[in-house]
């Protein structure tokens, strides 16, 4: 069985220990955290920081996953920004190597699973080199996370670069070999907004699901909200995911939400648990 999870960009507010006791305490069994200013800053890591929030983890029983999600981390400027496909070289190790710093932290955490994107590219670069900048950045990553003994999940995410599940199986394509280690980080909002029907996604997937993240969309807009008040059948999701064995972490992704951070999370598992019971 899956464990539910919440992510921290919707609780982006509260302490990194107040989070994990809040969902705790709301009766989800995991916490995703996305490292960025607020929680867990890569560059800015104190002495026993990696060792209290697994501690805290532990205690709590929690399971964690790694999101790399920041909008400004690394750049204050540009949300996003770099991603693996920009014309600058410079630009692209710097993604890499917050990505692979992220692995590095997920091992520290006991946490198997980290997730990232492809971004976009800011330059002027045709598909193929991005493909190639892609598959690039990709391939090294995985070899450092395999060193690591930490899963990779790629999430195909609307508007950049790589939005589709048809995207992350060429992706897998272009890898040869090592594609068998890359995962899926499956957005059941982002099928929607690409008109991907998500049970079938669910099922087709199975194999290389690793992580999933829930939330509701209306309309194809790409805009997370609240279950309920778009377009997914929540039941129909939880139940597939069930059915073909996931046991991963399904965390609920609602990052607009963090004004009300608590209030959203509490209101999310009242939905999943009426979905459930269903």
């Amino acid at each position: 069985m899956f464990r539910l999870g919440y992510n921290t960009n919707g609780l982006a507010h509260h302490r990194l220990v107040d989070a994990l006791r809040l969902v705790d305490a709301l009766g989800y069994e995991a916490l995703a955290i996305t490292p960025d200013p607020g929680h867990l800053d890569p560059w800015d890591l104190g002495p026993n920081a990696l060792a209290d929030v697994r501690r805290w983890a532990e205690d709590l029983g929690l399971d964690l996953v790694l999101e790399t999600g920041s909008r400004y981390l690394l750049d204050a400027e540009r949300k996003h920004f770099p991603s693996l496909l920009e014309d600058a070289g410079a630009d692209r190790t710097r993604r890499l190597d917050f990505l692979k710093r992220c692995v590095d932290i997920a091992a520290e955490l006991g946490a198997p699973v980290v997730s990232i994107w492809s971004g976009s590219c800011a330059g002027a670069a045709g598909a193929e080199e991005q493909w190639e900048r892609l598959t690039a950045g990709v391939d090294a990553l995985l070899l450092h996370a395999d060193g690591a003994d930490v899963q990779i999940g790629f999430e195909p995410e609307p508007g950049m670069f790589l939005e589709t599940l048809a995207g992350f199986a060429e992706l897998r394509r272009r890898l040869g070999g090592r594609g068998e280690a890359l995962g899926l980080t499956l957005d059941v909002g982002h099928c929607l907004v690409n008109g991907e029907d998500v049970v079938p996604a669910v099922h087709d997937h199975r194999e290389q699901l690793v992580n999933v993240h829930l939330d509701d969309i209306a309309d194809r807009v790409h805009e997370h909200r609240m279950f309920g008040t778009g377009d997914l059948d929540l039941a129909a999701t939880l139940r597939a995911l069930v059915d073909v064995g996931y046991a991963g972490v399904a965390s609920v992704e609602l990052s607009r939400d963090s004004h009300r951070g608590a209030a959203a999370a509490r209101e999310a598992m009242g939905h999943m648990r009426a979905a459930l019971g269903a």
